[in-house]
């Protein structure tokens, strides 16, 4: 059966621990799994710049023993001349899978309908579930289970990491607080969701603008970029909405004792976190930046097995 990635609660809370226990598996064991030994291809579609989510999609079909295929939209016909199921169409009978880093949540979701591979959310302005299973697979890692620690979103509420937080974290049973101004907190669509999910797996959604409040006691502080790629022209806006919501040294005090911190990458040291958080030894973002990597293939692994189902 095809399933695709596109948000992260197209996993339950099952799959997503399975997806987590696979990956680590393939952290102490890069080669073990060859899925797409042949080689067989995956096409790597890119409308947005990237440096992770290139380097560790390349690197990881490679490990699985795969070809990866970068498709830039600007030097293709998708976006352009051709939609994007017609595109899947075309894509579908030639590689294994296909993941697409993007703009409009809409146009994933217009190329997985009816595809007949796997199609994954490499980013959308909606949502990053691929940066939070590197997220969860680093929590596990530093903490322990994630199951029951309680994580805190400061900044841009309303962003793709801000809802993805809230969905992930609900699946995987944590507490999730997210504090954003008004303004920036996110959509009630999302949050209604990750509530649902959270009520099921024991653990709650809290959306606010009391700082001191919603970090205090938190085992994981995030944040992310206050200006995401397009939206430049609101740099000062946003600089004036968030600079409260920056994390220091002294947010991070504020946390629970052996509290980490979280940056999905790019930063902009001095805006939404100073650099002695970053360098700082609370901070586990290097091991979050590579767990991309294998995060990302034990996805394709088991999306590929869930196909030849």
């Amino acid at each position: 059966m095809i399933r695709h990635f596109l948000r992260d609660d197209d996993l339950t809370p099952a799959e997503q621990r399975e997806v987590l226990e696979l990956a680590a598996v393939l952290k102490r064991d890069r080669f073990s799994a060859r899925p797409l030994e042949g080689p067989r291809s995956v096409a790597v579609i890119f409308d947005k710049t990237s440096t992770r989510t290139r380097v560790s999609f390349h690197v990881g079909i490679s490990e699985l023993g795969g070809s990866p295929l970068i498709i830039s939209t600007a030097s293709s016909q998708l976006g352009g001349k051709e939609t994007a199921s017609d595109t899947a169409r075309v894509l579908e009978r030639q590689v294994a899978a296909i993941v697409w880093r993007t703009y409009a949540q809409s146009g994933l979701e217009e190329m997985a309908h009816g595809a007949l591979v796997p199609v994954v959310n490499a980013l959308s302005d909606d949502f990053h579930p691929c940066q939070l299973l590197a997220d969860l697979l680093t929590v596990n890692e530093h903490l322990g289970d994630p199951a029951g620690r309680t994580l805190v979103f400061l900044g841009d509420g309303e962003s793709n990491m801000g809802h993805s937080y809230l969905l992930a974290c609900a699946t995987a049973g944590m507490h999730v607080r997210i504090a954003a101004p008004v303004g920036y907190q996110p959509r009630a669509d999302v949050v209604a969701d990750a509530e649902r999910i959270a009520a099921e797996t024991g653990g709650s959604v809290v959306v606010g603008d009391d700082i001191d409040a919603l970090v205090a006691g938190a085992d994981v502080v995030v944040t992310d970029t206050w200006v995401s790629m397009g939206r430049e022209d609101e740099k000062q806006r946003r600089i004036d909405a968030l600079s409260a919501y920056r994390v220091t040294e002294e947010t991070m005090a504020e946390a629970a004792e052996g509290a980490i911190f979280l940056h999905c990458l790019p930063a902009d040291r001095g805006y939404e976190v100073d650099a002695a958080v970053i360098d700082g030894p609370q901070s586990v973002i290097w091991d979050e930046a590579e767990n991309r990597l294998h995060a990302q293939k034990a996805l394709l692994v088991w999306l590929l097995a869930k196909a030849a189902a």
